[in-house]
């Protein structure tokens, strides 16, 4: 299968089969990092999960899906011999997937699809990448697949069903044998005489032969009597042939019943799917006359809906480029709007400052309240004055009372002495 119908291009005798062709092609990538030991080498070093053998083939989570995917073509391209750095999770995706693709390309291999298509993480884009990035590590890693070894299998030529025809034909035969089989099992149990007793018997009567005396015998035996002797080892004496299910010998007669069998039910079939034949390519002929008629009653009628669409398409890119025109318009007219209402607010307050006394009268507001807070600095300031006076009348009266106590020791030392 070519490259471009296993990526699910539209191919004529594709076959429904193609849908699922991304789960097969995704199972053979998983085989070949498998061989390429992924799981130690970029599994368990990475830290990552291990991915499923349809991860890339069904949509589940794109960011996750594209984080593994660039980071497996990352590898795989570090397998292959290129200096490939490993894709951060920040990373700009489209430097990443041009990256990529411009690796693929140097390999040689067609790249025939939008770069957004690999944004997803997933698909069957995503899966031919995969697929030949995975090719190239093999490659470059010395492995090459072998011849594969079948085995030798010994088939019995009475095994070996050549057709259709046959096959049925033991089908139907298995019932008949076990019938004959049932039948001889009967007749064994009579103890009757095969091939084998007979060979046996006739060496037995060569041997006879070989010692039969020169002169002529004459029998003495009642002719009455050698009849019932006849008689009672008649049974005995028949001779039965086993049949063989697997010689074809025994089937041919049903070969032929059968043959003559197909052969007339396909004659009948045949005059069957004739006819329905005929009918098919009538009720053709009728629908392609048809279909000519109608067209030829509505070609005026599609060369005037042509003509309409013509003129619509026409009017449409009129009313584009005139709504382009007006959008732009609009927002000029917008900004000057804009700017106009800020210029007479402007011009509002500057004439209402002009015309009446409100900045005076902010002014004698301001003059009121620096006099307010003038009086109350005045009354803190004395306040804080009272408090320092207080302080120092304080200090003083301890600083007398310590000169006094000393000077009362001093004299009681000095009587005492």
């Amino acid at each position: 299968m070519s490259e471009d119908k296993r990526r699910g291009e539209d191919v004529e005798d594709g076959g429904p089969g193609l849908v699922y062709m991304p789960f097969v092609i995704m199972e053979e990538i998983l085989d070949k990092l498998r061989l390429l030991d992924y799981e130690r080498q970029f599994q368990m070093k990475m830290k990552m999960k291990p991915i499923s053998r349809h991860y890339f083939a069904i949509p589940t989570n794109p960011g996750e899906q594209f984080f593994m995917f660039t980071s497996i073509c990352a590898w795989l391209l570090q397998k292959a011999g290129r200096n490939f750095e490993q894709p951060q999770e920040y990373d700009d995706p489209n430097a990443t997937i041009s990256s990529i693709l411009e690796e693929l390309r140097h390999f040689g291999h067609s790249v025939d699809f939008p770069p957004s298509k690999l944004k997803q993480g997933c698909g069957e884009h995503c899966i031919y990448v995969l697929d030949k990035l995975a090719d190239e590590a093999l490659k470059s890693s010395g492995f090459h697949w072998d011849k594969p070894d079948y085995p030798q299998e010994e088939l019995e030529e009475e095994n070996v069903v050549e057709d259709d025809a046959e096959l049925t034909l033991n089908e139907v035969e298995k019932s008949i044998f076990q019938n004959e089989m049932e039948e001889e099992e009967f007749e064994e149990e009579e103890q009757i005489l095969d091939l084998e007793g007979l060979k046996r018997l006739s060496q037995k009567n060569q041997q006879v032969e070989h010692s039969k005396p020169e002169e002529i015998m004459e029998s003495t035996t009642d002719a009455a009597a050698w009849k019932l002797e006849v008689e009672r080892v008649l049974p005995q004496l028949k001779v039965t042939i086993r049949k063989d299910n697997k010689d074809w010998r025994d089937h041919v007669e049903q070969m032929h019943q059968h043959k003559d069998g197909i052969e007339s039910s396909l004659t009948e079939t045949k005059s069957y799917l004739d006819k329905l034949h005929d009918e098919i390519s009538r009720t053709l002929e009728k629908i392609g006359s048809r279909e000519k008629y109608i067209n030829n009653q509505l070609e005026h009628l599609l060369s005037e809906y042509r003509a309409a669409q013509d003129q619509l398409s026409e009017t449409k890119e009129r009313y584009r480029q005139a709504s382009g025109g007006v959008t732009e318009r609009s927002r000029m007219l917008a900004d000057v709007t804009e700017e106009l209402e800020r210029v007479k607010m402007e011009m509002e307050d500057r004439g209402s400052s002009m015309t009446d006394g409100a900045p005076l009268v902010k002014i004698k507001q301001a003059i009121q309240n620096l006099r307010k807070e003038n009086v109350q600095m005045e009354i803190r300031i004395g306040v804080v004055e009272h408090v320092l006076l207080q302080a120092k009348l304080k200090d003083k009266t301890s600083q007398n009372k310590e000169v006094h106590s000393n000077k009362t020791q001093d004299t009681f030392d000095y009587n005492a002495y």
